[in-house]
């Protein structure tokens, strides 16, 4: 059940109750693609760092160690020692992005595991058998994501086969649902608002699958080559056209600003790769902007990441020896960044809600962008 507690203009605070808990919103799920966040971090580590949601790959499960297998080890929360909740995407976006090695048809994709080369077949009702074995608390529906330079045709057939596969992924899952060997059987689903760059075909699509009555609606096929101000109209235009009683999840995104100006425009839930990507590459957030730990002048510099801040890295090691780990090709050097990273990100949306919650969201997010903004 999703329930609103404050707005703020368009911005909502709210919470989603489901079976592996409540999830606070605004929320930014930490992203373990193959049931892991990458740079060695555990999910002990996942609640030090107040992680509420961590968001794991269709595709990538189902190519490597394989849906079946964690089926029988219990699903995905058992097998990976988490025990709150888990969003898996449907593999849309990686079918996306295998452009070279697929062939889109009416009843699904046809394309080659990036892995072995071995062909594999995936529709909505796949999709959907997937993610059931893999038990996760919210699964996502099978999509199309249209590349945002694809012409105003092509976009508009996809949306409208993406429309008909999302009605095959609510009947597969009613149906996967009401199974007795169904280790989640009430797991959500959330459809997927597509459309490229073009508003209008964004808004009809808008409007379809909101008749829906799903758990909940993202909008997906942002953040893929388009503008970040092209990003913003586009939620300016589609977000009032879903339901607002249902949570609202932009895919793929995004920096700290993205995220604010997200929250502002009605959206409750993130993901991105941006904050573990960034970390093991020694680029880390701090509200006094981002620094390259790879920079000369941190090779004395004893204080932590962040003054004040509490995460794990901060807590106990300098910048000169995060430094030197990571130009030592220490492991532990990526741990530590992707930690305080995913710390950052994590607080701030913590910051967010206590802002929407004291009426306060506005000036919070004009000196948290002007703070990070300083380098």
């Amino acid at each position: 059940m999703y329930k609103i507690l404050k707005t703020q203009g368009k911005a909502k605070r709210a919470q989603l109750e489901t079976v592996h808990g409540t999830i606070q919103t605004p929320v930014f799920m930490n992203v373990g693609t193959v049931a892991a966040i990458k740079g060695a971090v555990s999910t002990m580590d996942l609640k030090e760092i107040k992680t509420q949601v961590e968001l794991s790959n269709t595709y990538h499960l189902h190519v490597r160690t394989g849906d079946a297998v964690i089926k029988q080890l219990g699903g995905l929360h058992k097998f990976m020692n988490w025990d709150q909740p888990i969003l898996t995407d449907s593999g849309g976006f990686q079918v996306f992005s295998l452009a070279g090695l697929r062939k889109i048809k009416e009843e699904g994709v046809y394309f080659h595991s990036h892995i072995d080369g071995r062909k594999i077949f995936m529709g909505p009702e796949e999709s959907m058998q997937i993610q059931s074995n893999l038990a996760s608390t919210i699964a996502m529906a099978f999509d199309e994501c249209p590349s945002s330079v694809a012409d105003r045709d092509y976009v508009q057939a996809s949306v409208e086969r993406t429309t008909r596969w999302l009605a095959r992924c609510k009947t597969e899952m009613a149906r996967l649902n009401s199974l007795e060997d169904t280790i989640n059987k009430k797991q959500m689903l959330f459809g997927i608002n597509q459309g490229a760059i073009y508003a209008d075909i964004r808004i009809e699509h808008a409007k379809a699958i909101r008749e829906m009555d799903l758990d909940g609606y993202a909008v997906g096929g942002l953040a893929v080559g388009e503008s970040h101000e092209e990003m913003y109209h586009i939620l300016d235009e589609v977000v009032p056209y879903l339901p607002q009683d249902k949570p609202t999840y932009l895919m793929g995104v995004g920096t700290p600003a993205n995220i604010l100006e997200g929250v502002e425009r009605g959206v409750d839930f993130f993901d991105c790769v941006y904050p573990t990507r960034n970390g093991r590459h020694g680029h880390l957030y701090t509200n006094q902007g981002k620094i390259n730990l790879f920079n000369k002048q941190y090779e004395l510099d004893e204080r932590p990441i962040e003054e004040g801040c509490q995460c794990p890295a901060c807590r106990h090691y300098s910048r000169a020896y995060i430094r030197h780990l990571l130009k030592a090709k220490e492991m532990l050097g990526m741990r530590l960044c992707v930690l305080h990273n995913l710390y950052f990100y994590n607080t701030m949306m913590e910051e967010i809600r206590d802002a929407l919650d004291a009426g306060t969201f506005d000036a919070y997010k004009k000196a948290k962008l002007e703070g990070m903004l300083q380098k």
